[in-house]
This record gives structure tokens, sequence and C-alpha cells, in this order.
């Protein structure tokens, strides 16, 4: 049974040079017509696809808040009235800090939004405007002030190590910053330059300047230790939270579960079929106006697929694959499917196990998509 949902907003009031995520520009867009139809594929799916009782949702971007109050308001009640949401445990929205005013978060916490995902990145002026951000220090600290106020008691950041001529003093004040804010959950990734990126187009003209791969690495094993000074518990390679406050909705990706996806663009996984919707919103809006599914691809799952994946996703968590959990999911224990790929990873440094569970050393979090790479494509189907 499906127990989360992912719901896709591709409006954004401006473009960041580092995003490749599915989005366009918010001046004039359908956006009214975009949530109806949203709405409606919700509705068909459930019809399709029926669930008893979801326990997280994740709104994503694009930027949700972009959407006016009215607009939001519309989306939730909306939502309300097709998902079975009595039972959430997790209502996440992503928020920017500069379009996320007192009506807004009004509107999300009467619609049973509880968690709030906000976009910082970094907390240096210089490094913002180099990556296409236009909120402040100054209008984060705002924004979460006024988060409180409204009642929100589970706020998470976004940070980014990596960013051009960023140095290790730069995102260790920037881990400082964050967590000086009392916020709940921390998310820090590097910097990947995607193709039809600015980032891309300015290095393929050689105007791009990265740090080093030893500052990038650097500035990761900073993350791990001033996180833990200050009690946040790292339970995902990039993720860190205080107790409790761990994300449930990303967990279902990572233990290798079904989600639904909603949107243009969206991701889903149910029934063993992974699936990606269309992400021009024309074809989109064309396909849901024509009573059609809006899915641009899926593809069925094989058992020899589902084992690799929960391997090289559950691998991503601190606590590791749990060897009881993994023969009961898919009836074949971690040792017969991969014993070659452990031993040689454990001799490596790379990972440790016990009667429990494997896992990733400290070594191992460093060079984790060499560990990933062990796992893919090695059983025979």
């Amino acid at each position: 049974m499906v127990k989360a949902a992912y719901v896709h907003i591709p409006f954004c009031e401006h473009i960041c040079h580092y995003c490749d995520f599915n989005k366009v520009f918010l001046k004039n867009q359908p956006v009214d017509k975009y949530i109806s139809s949203l709405l409606v594929e919700m509705e068909r799916t459930m019809k399709k696809h029926p669930t008893t009782a979801l326990k997280t949702v994740y709104i994503g971007g694009g930027t949700p808040t972009a959407l006016t109050s009215d607009q939001l308001n519309t989306l939730l009640r909306g939502m309300k009235e097709v998902l079975p949401l009595n039972d959430l445990e997790e209502y996440t929205i992503e928020v920017n800090p500069d379009s996320i005013e007192e009506d807004k978060l009004s509107v999300l916490k009467n619609n049973g939004i509880n968690r709030l995902s906000m976009g910082v990145q970094t907390f240096k002026e210089t490094l913002l405007k180099e990556i296409g951000r236009t909120h402040s220090k100054a209008s984060v600290v705002d924004a979460i002030k006024r988060s409180r106020e409204a009642g929100f008691q589970n706020i998470s950041l976004d940070l980014m190590f990596g960013l051009p001529s960023q140095k290790p003093a730069d995102f260790q004040e920037t881990i400082h910053e964050a967590m000086a804010l009392g916020v709940e959950h921390l998310s820090a990734y590097s910097l990947k330059v995607e193709e039809k990126t600015v980032f891309y187009i300015r290095q393929r003209q050689g105007k791009l300047t990265l740090p080093p791969e030893e500052d990038e690495i650097k500035m990761y094993e900073q993350l791990l230790v001033e996180t833990q000074k200050e009690g946040y518990q790292q339970y995902e390679i990039s993720n860190f939270a205080k107790a409790g406050y761990e994300s449930k909705h990303n967990l279902v990706y990572w233990n290798n579960e079904e989600y639904y996806g909603f949107g243009a663009g969206a991701h889903g996984y149910v029934n063993q079929v992974r699936y990606q919707n269309h992400g021009p919103l024309p074809k989109y809006l064309k396909a849901i106006e024509a009573g059609l599914p809006p899915v641009l691809a899926e593809h069925q799952v094989s058992p020899v697929e589902r084992i690799e994946e929960a391997m090289f996703m559950g691998l991503r968590k601190r606590r590791g694959v749990n060897k009881e959990e993994f023969k009961h999911l898919y009836g074949r224990s971690l040792d017969e499917c991969f014993s070659k790929q452990i031993e040689l990873l454990k001799k490596r440094g790379l990972l440790t196990s016990n009667e429990q569970s494997i896992k990733l050393t400290e070594e191992g979090l460093l060079l984790s998509n060499e560990v990933f790479e062990q796992f893919i494509a090695v059983l025979d189907h």
C-alpha cells in the first residue's frame, strides 16, 4: 500500500544558476489551470491505484510559494478532498525565504502543513548572487522568525557546498549560522554541474571556477564535525536532524518504498513500476485534458533491480541495511546476493558489518558513489 506522495509545482519567479529541476518562469503561466489539472491527476490516480491513508506528502518545485495565497489554498483544500490525508504524519512544503509572507504561512498552517523546507544554500551574500539566488541572509532570518510565529515547529534548511570560489571557511560559517537559527533539520549537498543550467554553459566557456576536490572534501568533513557538536544526528549521507526530526518522506525513498508522483515532470513508483510524467507544461496539461495519464515513460522494476536498489539506496542511511529486514523483504540474504562486493569493500575500509547490519564507514561516506557502483547490474536476472 502506497503511503507517500510527491507533488511538483514547476513555477519559479527566477531560475537559479545550478538548477536542473523541471521549472518554468511564473509570469504568464496558466497556474490556475495547472492546479486544477494536478487535482484531476490525483483523483484519477486514487481511482486506479487507491490507498487507505497517506503518511507523508512533500510539495516541491520549482517554488511552491511562488503561488499566491489563494492559489495555495485552492491546491491544499483540493488535495484534502481527493487524497486520504487524515492520518498524515509529515506534510512538507518547500518555501523560498523571499516568497513566504504571513498570508501564505497562515494558509499553509490552516491546511495542515507541519514541516517547512527552506532553500538557503549559503549565508554569504556574494555567493548568493553568484549562484543566482535573490534572497539575503536577513530574509532567511526573518522568514524563520515569521514561520515560528505562525506556529511551525519543524523547519529544515537546504545548504550547498562546493560552490564557485567557495572556501572551507565560507561553508563553515554557513553551517554555524544555520545551526544558530535553531532549525530542526539540515540538508547539505555538493554542487553538481548539470546540463541545461547556467553553470553548465559557464563551465563549457571556461568561466566557472569551482573549489578543488580537497576543499570540497574538507567542507563535507566540517559538516560532519560541526553538526555533531550541536546535537544533529547524521541519519543519511546528506541529512542531519535533531532527535525525532528525521525526514519521514525522504526515508521512503531511501527505504526503497513506493510513492505517488503528481505534476509535470514528477517521478513516482507504484506497483513496482517507476514512472515519469511529461515535463513540459503544455504536454502535461494536454494529457490531463484528453483524459490520459500524463506519463512520459515507465519502467517495470524487476525483482533483481529491486534488490540492487535496496542496497545502494539503503547504504545512504547511516544505520545502513538491516540484514533481517532485507531477507524478509526480498527472500534472499545479503551475503547470498552480494558477498563478493561486500568483502571487497570491507577490505578497502569502505564498509563495515555486524550481525544486524552493513553500513558505510567514515571513509565510505567520502567515497559513497564508488561503493554504490559495486551493487549496480551485478546480479543475474
